[in-house]
């Protein structure tokens, strides 16, 4: 059966520190504004300037031919994977990424590609663990034809992957004849955490994508980019897909809005982090994983509570986390400011000494 969203229960305290995910911001009343103003068209006639402007910026941004702006990150990567793949080829991957865990088998389901799920700490693998995964060429064996990466890797607590190990790992690929294809979801937290530029950062892949939704702000959208060829086809299944829009700039101005003043300010998204890890870090029995960004991975059972009581413990307070992993995970975000890490370090407290 097919488990349906819950809404919230009757009675329940609305949130008023909301560390569910980064993906619950609001848009603030400066990119509705700036919605509101966009000049549009239709952009499935390929007649919106808005969406031109922002599939041009992001092509540069990225260090690419071409972009292509889509209603979500997960059809970014369906397209992409039916793009690079055929029916039965097999695609490498970490076995916590996105496209394994959190897509609905979709990639079985319409590219009729495997995962091959490789293994390794914080959701991220090696030269090693890669070249392990290689299968000898054999009639009887999958096309092994894509490599995936997604950065930073969320189940493994928002860990960026090295430069230095990307290059490595698409040096493999490319000498076996593999594409190679970035989730970018939370690409710009790992850029501004480590320092480097966007287009540095995903040079070895053939496509790549962003999501605006998450640490940037905007309520919908993501670009995927790669050669002017990749996005010709990508197109092909935009339509097949039912992503094709047509006012669409009205969303494509909250990217841009977004790309101008929600970058840089990641940075403090990242310190709030570290703020919130130090302080579950004190509590005695809590093990936290030092965070990487945004993301705050914490296992209270030494202290007491079960992971799953304490999220409803904190919900009835009006605080949300979320349970991944078998442990809860606290995402800051532009909604979530210093003294909201306070507060929700107060609770927790509290909370454990019952």
């Amino acid at each position: 059966m097919v488990q349906i969203p819950e809404r919230p229960a009757p009675g329940a305290p609305p949130v008023r520190i909301n560390l569910y995910s980064d993906t619950q911001t609001r848009p603030s009343a400066a990119m509705k504004a700036a919605m509101m103003e966009a000049e549009l068209g239709d952009e499935q006639h390929g007649d919106d300037p808005t969406v031109h402007a922002l599939c041009d910026r992001m092509a540069a941004l990225l260090g690419k031919e071409a972009a292509v702006f889509l209603p979500s990150g997960t059809m970014a990567n369906v397209i992409a994977v039916n793009v690079h793949c055929r029916n039965g080829d097999e695609v490498l991957a970490h076995e916590t990424a996105h496209i394994l865990t959190s897509e609905a088998g979709t990639h079985a389901a319409i590219a009729g590609v495997q995962i091959h799920p490789l293994r390794g700490p914080r959701g991220m693998f090696d030269a090693d663990a890669l070249r392990a995964a290689i299968r000898p060429r054999s009639r009887h064996s999958p096309e092994q034809t894509l490599l995936e990466i997604e950065q930073t890797a969320n189940i493994g607590g928002g860990a960026v992957w090295p430069l230095a190990t990307l290059t490595e790992l698409t040096g493999i690929a490319r000498d076996h004849g593999w594409s190679t294809h970035m989730d970018g979801a939370r690409l710009m937290n790992a850029c501004v955490a480590a320092g480097i530029p966007a287009a540095e950062m995903c040079a070895g892949f053939d496509s790549v994508w962003l999501d605006f939704t998450k640490g940037l702000g905007a309520p919908l959208g993501a670009v995927l980019a790669g050669s002017q060829e990749f996005i010709d086809r990508a197109w092909r299944w935009k339509q097949r897909l039912g992503g094709s829009m047509r006012q669409a700039g009205i969303c494509a101005a909250a990217c841009l809005y977004a790309l101008d003043n929600n970058v840089d300010r990641l940075a403090e998204d990242h310190a709030n982090a570290k703020a919130l890890a130090a302080g579950l870090r004190q509590i005695e029995g809590v093990v936290v994983e030092e965070p990487d960004t945004n993301l705050v991975f914490f296992d209270p059972t030494g202290a007491g509570m079960a992971p799953a009581a304490l999220q409803a413990a904190l919900r009835g307070e009006g605080i949300a986390v979320s349970g991944l992993g078998g442990r809860l995970r606290a995402c800051t975000h532009l909604d979530v400011d210093a003294p909201m890490i306070e507060a929700a370090l107060g609770t927790i407290r509290r909370l454990l000494r019952g």
